[in-house]
């Protein structure tokens, strides 16, 4: 009979790449909620762009006999390890050795709950003017950004925007003095000063409503009356700028530029005042942003009139017209 082939134990402490094939999630470890889809797609992300950063911690499997079998339970890393073999699924990679440290000595179940419980998440703020940093000092996007760290662009859009709030008002977030929903409305412009004025008005009442309400009471919505006359892409095209709040839905922001706004009102309603005096045959038209109440006229309305009173209209209106086709009115 030949011997059994045995496997050579790893010694503790060791630092070897093991083929992810030889990998195994770990019975014993403490988190038995799976991961996440997304966080999944996180980790994957992140190891695209920057490898893996942390080792992961590995014990040898054992057979009932207490002999090695090749394989090692990952201890510390799952999340890695999945990720791992999510991109050679996708084929982004090809099967490949991950960096690991064998531990033989610490209990599995007890290393891996430190590993998730004894630790502190960064503070929101930090997060946010780290996102920003990247942006401005390495001229990332928002796509790219949102490559490197498996999340969407909007939710860089939206993290750049909190990082760029006044350094002042970051501070009092910090402190405790704002919440994250407070945060955002202030968010609403990248106008520092403006937003530190609006702080400065607010006494007991910090609802998230009222900040917006105070830092866009300059602006016209796209829901009024004017901005929608004239239109987003006109607006634009002159040359005025759109305010876009990225926490809440502002149904087409806010037009920012008001007299510009008011001016192109003011040249759309007198083409329409125009095109009305020619094609009815008015003697004369104005155009008015508001009704000229003060002016001593009165709106006229269109009246439908009944058969009998048709008859009349019609033969003044051919003598009218007869009239007018006549050399001086004869």
């Amino acid at each position: 009979m030949s011997a059994k082939n045995v496997e050579p134990v790893v010694e503790n402490g060791t630092e070897i790449f093991f083929p992810l094939s030889k990998l195994k999630k770990s019975p014993k470890n403490a988190r038995k909620t799976p991961h996440s889809e997304v966080a999944i797609e996180a980790y994957a992300a992140s190891i695209a762009a920057k490898g893996i950063l942390q080792n992961l911690v590995v014990e040898p499997e054992l057979d009932a006999e207490g002999a090695a079998t090749g394989f090692y339970f990952v201890t510390i890393g799952e999340g890695r390890r999945l990720a791992q073999l999510l991109r050679v699924k996708r084929k982004e990679i090809k099967k490949t050795a991950i960096r690991c440290i064998v531990d033989t000595t610490n209990d599995p179940h007890e290393i891996s709950l430190d590993e998730n419980v004894t630790r502190e998440n960064m503070h929101p703020a930090d997060q946010f003017e780290a996102f920003k940093k990247l942006a401005d000092e390495r001229g990332f996007g928002a796509e790219e950004i949102a490559a490197r760290f498996g999340v969407t662009p909007h939710v860089v859009r939206q993290r750049l925007r909190l990082g760029a709030v006044s350094t002042k008002l970051m501070q009092v977030y910090r402190d405790g003095g704002l919440t994250l929903e407070q945060l955002m409305a202030f968010a609403v412009t990248e106008d520092h000063a403006r937003q530190e004025a609006v702080f400065e008005r607010l006494s007991h009442n910090r609802d998230a409503t009222t900040i917006r309400r105070l830092l866009t009471e300059t602006h016209v919505a796209a829901t009024d009356r004017r901005a929608a006359f004239v239109g987003v892409e006109a607006y634009t095209e002159a040359g005025g700028t759109i305010l876009r709040d990225l926490f809440t839905e502002d149904r087409g922001g806010y037009f920012e530029d008001v007299a510009l706004l008011d001016l192109l009102v003011t040249a759309k309603l007198g083409r329409e005042a125009n095109a009305v005096r020619e094609t009815e045959g008015w003697r004369w038209t104005e155009a008015h942003l508001d009704f000229p109440h003060a002016h001593g006229l009165s709106r006229t309305r269109p009246v439908e009139l009944s058969v009998d009173n048709q008859a009349p209209l019609e033969a003044a209106r051919r003598e009218v017209d007869q009239f007018r086709m006549e050399p001086d009115g004869r």
